[in-house]
Parts: C-alpha cells; structure tokens; sequence
C-alpha cells in the first residue's frame, strides 16, 4: 500500500507494488510522480529524507540534504549589500540539490531486496504526466496566485508556471516537457548524471546564467548519507526520526514530554495544551541547538535521555500557557509512505522548503530549484550561521513507530512548524488513544508557530473541537485564533499501519488531493 498527497502519486507507486516492486520501487515511483504534480511542494531540485525498515532489523535512515556551495560565505552577501539571506530568487538558490541523490541511495538498498525494476519503468507515470499534462489542483493554483508578486519575476518561473503572465487555474491541463525529458535522460544515463555527465553540465549552466554561486564541483562532491535514525522509547513503543540538521529530534521530545504529563483523555482541555505545551518546551532545545550535526556542540541524543525530558516536563503547567513569540520557520513539503508485501515499509519525506522553492526555475530541465539556504543566520555568532559546505536547518522529517505489539507505522505530514506537532496528533490519537488510523488523520488539528510563509504566530485551531475547548485555552493564556474545518495550512498527513498479521491500512489527509492506494 502506498499513501501520498496527491492520489497519482499513490496510484503510480501501487502500480509498481502490483507489478512486483518492493517499497523503495514504489517510494521512488511516487516521489517523482508527486515531484511532477505537485510542483509547488517538491521538486528534482529539493531535498529529502528517508527511514526504511525490513522485518527483523533495525530502521535505517538516508538524509539526502545539499549543502551551502563552496562560493558561498558571508562576504557574498555582505558585498551585495544584504543583511539577511532572500527568500526568492538566484541568491536564494545557494544549496545543492539532494533529492535525487536519496532516490539512489534508496535503489542501493532496494538492490539488496532483489529489486531490479528499471528506472525507465519507475518514472513512467511521472513521465507521462510531465509530457501530456496534469490537471491543476487547487493546491497549486492558490499558491501560484497568492506568491505570484514575488515569483513572477524570477527566471524561468513565467515560463513554467504561467500561461500569458497569468496564474494556473484549478482543472487546467499543465505540461511540464523540459521536467519529462530530464527524467528521461536520468532513467537512460542514471541518477548520478545529475550531479557529473551531461545533465550536470547543463544545471550548472542555466543555475549560473540566472546568477545562483552554485558550481560544478559542488553538486560532484554531494553525496546522501545513510546513516542510523534517532529513537526514543514511548511505553514500550519505539519511535524513530531523522537527527539534526532536520527538526526530528523536536518531534520526538515532543512526545517524550508529553507522555510524562499523564494525559488519558484526548480531545479535551487537557489534552490539547499539554501538547501545545510540550511543543514549546521541544521546540525552544531545537532553535537553540539544532543545525548541521557537524557544528553541533550537544549530540542530539543527549537531548532524548530520561532525565532531560523528565526536567523538559517538570517545566511544563498544566494550567498556564507560557508566552510564545519564538516561532520563525515555515516550508512546504510532501510525506509519503509505502509498505509492501513483505512489509518492508519506507517513511518518506520531500521538499523545496517555500512554496516553489527559490522560484527560479531551470529552463532547459524544467527543474525548481529550492531556498534551503534561507534558513541560515549571517550572523557569524549565530548557531546556525552560513558557511560554505554546511547543510541547512530542516523542518522536514519523516517517522516511523515499531509499536509494542508488533504493529509498524510509517506517518508524517508536510507544514514547516506544523510537522512534529501533527505528528504527535496522529500517534498520540491512535496510539495512545487507541482512535481509527483515518480518524487520527481527519481529526480537528492545530497550529503553533509560523508556516507557508505566513508571519502569524498564534495558535490557529480548526473549528470542529467543542466550543469549550477554546474557550479553556483563551483563559489559559493561550492566542487562539478559530480557522476553517479542513484548513490547508494544518498540513498533509498520511499514515500506513502493517498489522503482525499481515493486514495493511492506509490514511490520507483530506486536507489534500491524496489517496491510500492498495495493490
């Protein structure tokens, strides 16, 4: 079974799964179909991260993040006279792009399964939809529309996106023929002919013609990472995220947190502040610590110790908010997940961080090119300052439960802030809770903290929890601020769930276009 935010995406993996494919075949069928689209969300020239499990073995984890080029230090943007890193355009555009390079990492590991399907065959429905069109969701045609002051103006964007200057509309047919020929070229010459050969040559050249610094021996040295995933035990339940520089450790000290806390009803006063207020206490250890793991001067695993989220928790009142103006990351994302027959599953997650990345688009290649680098400080004090080579700071982390009784649960969802709290929505409601996996997913959300580029750092509620729930968390302290029913901005998020059984189910957010496809 595979789930996703977009159902050709679901559709194009359990096809695969259908035809034999293992997860990682369908994970990568998905991927490039959802990086076709859903354009907005994800791109060739993102980032993403990885957790694969095989029944009877450990979790491994493939972190796929580019670093800051070699041209790129703080004098680059002293000397043009900035002060802080642009959201938008060429300047924005100043780290490699690592998703492709985790789509191979992932065939490496596929390869030891006997997975043996061609590429050719994996990006087939990606292709097709690439070169004869898909229709607009409504997804990509606000985000068009709203961010269109700021992306019109960036090079390639008008070409990609627009049709005479004017935004997509939703059912419109969009074709994408440079994206399906540089998929075709990656399944003739390979994945790493993105960052050496021929393909190479041309994204340096068109990433240099539009004024991004990136150079040809910054993508030639990148390479994914695969490396061994943090865990945190929750009532015999083992939960596992990707470490620094993605938000990962903050998802699971979120739940570490709460657990302490004592809360056995859901839905209720109780239950919302204590983890809004568990959030706070996660969140503040992540932004003050959390950036290229290689700079770090605490290992994120110190942070996961018992008497760390014991003290974490005796911080918490159960009663009071603590203020929160803190909040200042944002990003837009896609999290899949993917179980096969022989309940191999894959947690998932891929991203060009802001809705259509840096906006500068890569005309001969059809490739977006992502901010990541947005994220660093030009504060040379600063914990997370820019230097050349590092890897950025990423919301974007994907997860995985091996629960007590046997059962294994990839989960995630996209929404910047949003991610680790959604996350320990949907664990908290089914695991703990003990509700339906779709309901988990259905279920009114929350939001603490900024996302999709907006400035607002109020507590946005969905408008389905009962009336007093509010209303006990305005006199708490809390700033509330009622949304709609299915809001947009809670994220997408989707869960798989293999029971020992052999029984697999799926869950997909209605807040987005996506499916939990069967094969």
């Amino acid at each position: 079974m595979v789930t996703a935010p977009h159902h050709l995406a679901a559709e194009a993996g359990s096809r695969v799964l259908a035809e034999g494919g293992n997860a990682i075949d369908a994970m990568i069928a998905a991927a490039s179909t959802i990086a076709v689209v859903y354009p907005h969300m994800n791109s060739l020239g993102g980032d993403n991260f990885w957790i694969i499990h095989e029944p009877g073995a450990d979790p491994v984890a493939i972190d796929a993040c580019g670093g800051v080029g070699s041209q790129v230090d703080l004098q680059y943007y002293k000397s043009r006279g900035l002060a802080a890193i642009p959201g938008r355009g060429p300047d924005a555009a100043v780290t490699v792009a690592g998703a492709v390079s985790g789509w191979q990492s992932a065939l490496n590991h596929s390869a030891k399964w006997q997975g043996n399907m061609p590429l050719a065959r994996l990006f087939e429905d990606a292709i097709q939809y690439a070169q004869n069109g898909v229709p607009v969701a409504a997804t990509l045609a606000n985000n068009a529309a709203t961010k269109l002051p700021e992306l019109r103006d960036q090079p390639g964007f008008a070409d990609a996106y627009l049709n005479n200057g004017v935004p997509p509309t939703v059912g419109q047919l969009h074709k994408q023929q440079a994206l399906a020929d540089t998929l075709r070229a990656l399944a003739d010459n390979g994945l790493d002919s993105f960052y050496t050969g021929e393909l190479s040559r041309l994204i340096i050249e068109e990433l240099n013609a539009a004024g991004s610094p990136i150079i040809a021996r910054d993508l030639a040295n990148h390479r994914a990472l695969d490396l061994k995933p943090l865990a945190l035990e929750i009532s015999g339940h083992r939960l596992y995220n990707l470490p620094p520089p993605t938000q990962g450790l903050a998802s699971l000290m979120l739940l570490g947190v709460f657990s302490r806390l004592g809360v056995d009803v859901l839905e209720n006063f109780d239950y919302v502040h204590a983890l809004i207020e568990s959030t706070k206490q996660a969140f503040r250890i992540r932004d003050a610590h959390v950036s290229d793991p290689a700079y770090m001067q605490t290992p994120a695993e110190e942070f996961l110790k018992a008497d760390f989220l014991d003290e974490l928790a005796s911080g918490v009142n159960k009663n009071i908010a603590q203020p929160w103006p803190d909040a200042e990351v944002g990003g837009d994302t896609v999290w899949l997940g993917a179980i096969d027959k022989k309940g191999r599953s894959v947690s998932f997650i891929q991203s060009i961080y802001w809705e259509f990345g840096s906006g500068l688009v890569l005309p001969s290649t059809g490739v977006t090119w992502q901010n990541r680098g947005t994220s660093f400080s030009l504060d040379e004090n600063h914990h997370n300052c820019l230097q050349p080579g590092r890897r950025p700071f990423h919301t974007i982390q994907p997860a995985l439960a091996l629960l007590s009784d046997g059962r294994v649960m990839p989960y995630g969802t996209m929404g910047g802030e949003g991610q680790p709290q959604t996350q320990a929505m949907v664990f908290s409601r089914y695991v703990m809770g003990g509700q339906d996996l779709q309901h988990s997913i259905t279920a009114p959300r929350w939001l603490l903290g900024k996302t999709w580029g907006s400035d607002v750092t109020s507590l946005r509620m969905e408008n389905r929890f009962a009336p007093e729930v509010y209303q006990q968390l305005k006199a708490a302290g809390h700033d509330v601020e009622i949304i709609g029913d299915f809001d947009e901005v809670m994220g997408h998020a989707g869960a798989l769930v293999r029971h020992p059984n052999g029984l697999i189910e799926g869950a997909s957010d209605p807040r987005s276009d996506g499916a939990a496809c069967g094969a």
